[in-house]
């Protein structure tokens, strides 16, 4: 095993609670459970040694080729080895459990089977509970099972013959070989609190090869019924489809929470000190999912979504003091107290490694907007105690919107009158307005009518810099960023406006490199920590969206194909590129392949008219 794979080398599965990630080799590296916030079982890809793992991989020398792939329009990922004496595979799922009861039990399943001639397989199962602090005991069963005992969670190792496990320690091993034909079954299944592994039903029945066939197909069946809501047709339509079934698996199905990605601690720059942990729930990041979600046609996520956010509206308890906070656990706990895991070495030595968030008490004010801009989206505001929750956010915001805040970014270097912050202001407000209007709802309008276009003279006046020709980051600076690149999608200006193009060829000067965008200069605007870090993905694939909308259609064109060759061999992307084009920081991330579809959409539209009006 590689002690530290590339980020880009892994696949990832869930069933909507819980995902693991799983490198090339055939390592799970990356596993939290019960839930996508919970303590790790196997975290080797932020410390190799103490991390822990689960491999299950061929074995048969030097001579093999290792492929990974996903069955199609599905999240059951195949890892095949191709020897000069046989061809075999491990497929990986876990299946969807869509309730929204949260269950204390989950399960991966890893088959492997040989298609051609014959292999031998190894299983080495490490499991380190609690980020790798806490020691665990083995039991065996006298169903010839082990079972690993961590201070509140379980961890129950099955397999059908011919393998068989034997304790190494407090660890297992085995070793055995497949012949054309043949298919052998590891079970994982976590049980955490006073699930049934405490009561004498450790796991469940032992599998065998029916009930995992019936497993399998199940989770197929999910993923591919899922997928018959989706609407896109367009020229993209695997690279859309396998995005959104990642938003999809980063979902928290009990609550309808997104989370921004499945890992913690995956830096932004090697070695350096920006890693943090995404496993949360961001009102921004969420809201932008859910509005991809909807354009694909994918709407019972809105609901959920738009139910979240008005329960955490109806709580009204932050930690910061505001009626929403910038991010909350996927149950809408908002406590998210940041520690730092010194016990780990971090991936590729980058430290620290961080759990929790300390950005969670931060003043965001883009927030407001981006969750308008969601419910507008979705086109339903829900009943009249919904109505009155988010009128009552807009009356709050008209009081409270004038003040410096962190930022899009969260930087740690202090507030600053941020133009994208005012610029999703006047969208909460320009939507609450159209809201109100369209399904008849009481509000004062010319109140809220008066403050967006206060904020609007606002962005215009200060937001602008006559020096650079462009909308800037804030309003005591000449610095770009790229998160203006939202400001023709949601329909500040046109997206041929003057001022837009000059400040898009601006941005193209300073901040595109390759068709790769940076979310600013950090050299010149300091955030607050060391280091640097790669393009912003995120932005990237605004930076596409924003071409095609303006007219630039084949740069666009262009600029997106070229994208797309950084993804990975699954079709998955990283936060960001690095200087090499490796993929950097946590993943899969969902601002990411929700910026992905948004990008496709428009380019779509584009080249579609461009076609039409050419006949």
């Amino acid at each position: 095993m590689d002690d530290y794979p590339p980020i880009a080398d892994h696949g990832l599965v869930g069933d909507l609670q819980t995902a693991a990630l799983i490198a090339a080799d055939g390592t799970v590296d990356w596993w939290c459970t019960p839930r996508f916030d919970s303590p790790s079982v196997f975290a080797s890809l932020l410390d190799s040694d103490r991390g822990g793992h689960c491999r299950l991989a061929a074995d048969p020398g030097d001579e093999v080729t290792v492929r990974q792939l996903y069955l199609a329009d599905t999240a059951v990922l195949v890892t095949r080895y191709m020897a000069p004496d046989g061809v075999g595979e491990v497929l990986d799922f876990m299946e969807p459990d869509p309730s929204t009861t949260p269950s204390a039990r989950h399960r991966l399943v890893r088959v492997a089977r040989v298609v051609r001639g014959s292999l031998p397989f190894e299983l080495i199962c490490r499991p380190r509970f609690d980020y790798g602090r806490a020691e665990h005991s083995l039991d065996r069963l006298d169903d010839g099972s082990l079972v690993f005992h961590g201070p509140d969670t379980d961890l129950h190792l099955q397999a059908t013959a011919p393998v068989d496990l034997h304790p190494d320690g407090s660890d297992v091993t085995a070793r055995f070989t497949l012949h054309a034909g043949d298919l052998a079954a590891i079970v994982l299944t976590s049980e955490s609190g006073d699930a049934a592994s405490r009561s004498g039903r450790p796991g469940g029945p032992a599998p065998d090869a029916e009930a995992i066939a019936a497993a399998f197909d199940a989770c197929r069946a999910f993923w591919l019924t899922w997928l018959r809501s989706c609407r896109y047709r367009g020229r993209w339509h695997e690279m859309v489809v396998r995005s959104a079934i990642t938003l999809k698996l980063l979902t928290y199905a009990p609550t309808g929470a997104p989370i921004a990605a499945a890992t913690m601690g995956l830096p932004e720059q090697i070695g350096g000190e920006r890693n943090w942990d995404y496993r949360y729930t961001w009102i921004r990041d969420a809201s932008l999912s859910v509005r991809a979600l909807i354009d694909l046609g994918f709407t019972d996520e809105a609901g959920a979504f738009r139910r979240w956010l008005r329960e955490r509206l109806d709580a009204g308890t932050t930690t910061s003091g505001e009626p929403l906070q910038i991010m909350y656990r996927i149950d809408g706990e908002p406590h998210l107290s940041e520690e730092v895991l010194d016990h780990l070495e971090g991936y590729r030595r980058s430290a620290p490694v961080r759990a929790g968030n300390a950005a969670a008490d931060q003043i965001q004010l883009d927030i407001y907007g981006e969750a308008a801009y969601a419910l507008a989206q979705a086109g339903d505001i829900g009943g009249i105690r919904g109505w009155k929750a988010f009128g009552g956010l807009l009356d709050w915001l008209a009081d409270h919107w004038d003040r410096p805040d962190e930022g899009i970014w969260e930087t740690r270097g202090g507030r600053h009158d941020f133009t994208y912050s005012r610029l999703m202001t006047w969208v909460a407000f320009d939507r609450g307005i159209k809201l109100a209007t369209a399904h008849s709802r009481p509000v004062d309008i010319g109140r809220w009518l008066a403050a967006r276009d206060t904020v609007f003279h606002q962005i215009v006046d200060r937001g602008w810099s006559e020096k650079r020709h462009a909308f800037v980051q804030h309003y005591d600076t000449d610095v770009l960023d790229a998160s203006l690149l939202l400001m023709p999608r949601v329909g500040f200006l046109a997206p041929t406006d003057p001022d837009w193009l000059t400040t898009l060829d601006a941005m193209d000067e300073e901040l595109v490199s390759d068709s790769l965008v940076y979310r600013y200069d950090p050299a010149a605007s300091p955030d607050g920590l060391l280091g640097s870090e790669g393009t912003f993905n995120l932005c990237s694939f605004l930076y596409v969206e924003a071409l095609a909308k303006s007219g630039r259609i084949h740069q666009a064109r262009y600029a997106f194909d070229k994208m797309l060759t950084y993804a990975n061999h699954v079709g998955l992307f990283a936060e960001e590129i690095g200087p090499s084009g490796e993929q950097l920081g946590n993943f899969p991330q969902a601002f990411t392949h929700l910026s992905l579809i948004d990008a496709a959409i428009a380019l779509d539209e584009e080249l579609d008219r461009e076609e039409g009006a050419a006949r």
